[in-house]
């Protein structure tokens, strides 16, 4: 059945959880209070969303397979990657079907995606006369003008209408005709595009990313140290120092920091009142120094990570009294 809903967000794991198309996971880098809001609309075998934050972050996506996504953005802004590719306002990324992938942004920005199941995939290339199924890698498009045009406006108007009248995306009939107009734009910007897949060096840089990732994954809450990360994957720090300022716009241990942080953060954020304290979360994700670790975590999240737990604990008692 057709759908749409409409939401904002303050709570990044709250947001990161109910994207779809992969599991994702997020890291801020830029500092202040986090705001997004989601667009999402299903209509019979097309699934759109629509993205906006306000904060400069790195966000992973582990891809779930089984659909072919297509991303663009919506609107131009501060500059933004995906898999090594940056995106323009007049150019289309197509994620390796299941592969895992990192997004990072320099900026507030806001994106749009639309997927279909794997095996539409002929039917838009029948669409555009072209085997668009052939390449399984990550691809940048380069669409004419016109046809990009067309697609982002049908996009922003499927967005208006989940906005303000969503019974319309409801309707069946209504959806179907919506989502033919969505196939039909994007088989026109693929019927004349000009495609670019990643270079070998690119490709060699995305199978270390995706071993970095590996490891870190398997050790979520421990403090992990470049040369026995280098060992593991079996590249040199200079390496990896490479591939992680090409994929997520900085060094390794920076990276590392900052995804420890938010770990620290939502270990704050899903704390049992009375039983938890600061010093044993901050502790246990590695840091030592409290006095550093409350300046950054400030710096970053905009709150002391005391006023955090306050927050929860707060929370609680007012439910408790109800």
């Amino acid at each position: 059945m057709p759908s749409s809903a409409v939401r904002t967000f303050t709570d990044p794991d709250e947001y990161a959880a109910v994207i779809r198309q992969g599991t994702v996971e997020r890291t801020t880098t830029g500092h202040g209070q986090f705001t997004a809001k989601l667009t999402r609309i299903d209509l019979h075998r097309l699934w759109m969303q629509r993205f906006e934050q306000n904060l400069s972050q790195i966000l992973h996506v582990d891809g779930w397979g089984g659909r072919v996504s297509f991303t663009f953005r919506t609107h131009p802004g501060p500059h933004l990657f995906a898999g090594g590719f940056e995106y323009q306002p007049t150019n289309i990324v197509r994620p390796g079907p299941g592969q895992g992938y990192f997004i990072r942004s320099s900026g507030a920005f806001r994106l749009g995606a639309m997927s279909l199941p794997m095996e539409d995939l002929s039917s838009i290339g029948v669409l555009a006369g072209v085997d668009v199924t052939r390449s399984r890698d990550a691809m940048l498009l380069t669409p004419p003008p016109t046809a990009m045009a067309r697609l982002q406006r049908l996009h922003a108007t499927a967005a208006g209408l989940a906005d303000d009248t969503p019974e319309i995306i409801a309707h069946p009939e209504a959806a179907r005709s919506l989502e033919q107009a969505l196939i039909q734009a994007m088989a026109d910007c693929l019927a004349t595009r000009e495609g670019r897949k990643n270079t070998l060096a690119q490709g060699q840089h995305a199978i270390v990313m995706r071993r970095f990732r590996g490891v870190v994954e398997e050790n979520p809450e421990e403090p992990l140290y470049i040369p026995e990360i280098c060992k593991a994957i079996r590249v040199s720090p200079r390496a990896l120092l490479l591939c992680c300022q090409e994929h997520l716009g900085m060094g390794p241990k920076r990276y590392l920091l900052l995804r420890r942080m938010h770990l620290a953060r939502r270990a704050l954020r899903q704390a049992t009142p009375g039983t938890t304290s600061v010093t044993e979360i901050a502790t246990r994700h590695g840091f030592w120094q409290l006095g550093r670790f409350a300046v950054k975590y400030h710096s970053l999240f905009g709150e002391s990570p005391s006023a955090t737990l306050r927050a929860i604990r707060l929370a609680a008692a007012s439910v408790c009294g109800k």
